[in-house]
């Protein structure tokens, strides 16, 4: 018995330190880590389109199924399809100019309805250069709304 707990106890000590938390490798910037000038660049370097809008738990992806994203530096937002041009605003801010940690990729469209669902000041999880993921937190009821872009 005292054999079996000597084996537990050295697993235990020697093991766990390989047990970690899954890393990335694909060149995701993680929120403590954000550059905002990078940022700005990824965004602003091709087309978008919604791989995943969640709100409260429902997926609604598919209502900008069609729709290319175009974030242009100056702040305009369009929202392209084949049959329909949307416009709205961006921008990337910063509540403390010295904290990378609390940056914001602000989305906002007055209309129509499903795109003004993406109107908010979403907090960046993580980017790369062709994956942008987003989450919002509401002060509600502390429901998480996700909102991930992929390049075209």
């Amino acid at each position: 018995m005292k054999q079996k707990i000597f084996y537990i106890v050295t697993f235990l000590i020697l093991g766990l330190p390989f047990i970690s938390c899954e890393t990335s490798d694909d060149g995701a910037m993680e929120n403590t880590e954000i550059n905002i000038t990078d940022l700005k660049a990824t965004v602003t370097s091709g087309t978008w389109v919604v791989a995943l809008f969640e709100e409260e738990g429902l997926d609604e992806t598919t209502d900008f199924s069609g729709f290319s994203f175009l974030f242009n530096a100056d702040g305009v937002l369009r929202a392209d399809s084949s049959d329909n041009s949307i416009s709205g605003a961006w921008s990337i801010t910063s509540d403390d100019d010295d904290s990378k940690d609390d940056v914001d990729f602000n989305i906002f469209f007055s209309s129509p309805a499903n795109f003004a669902e993406l109107s908010e000041d979403w907090d960046i999880v993580s980017f790369s250069e062709t994956r942008i993921e987003l989450k919002d937190v509401s002060d509600d009821d502390s429901t998480i709304d996700r909102l991930i872009l992929e390049k075209q």
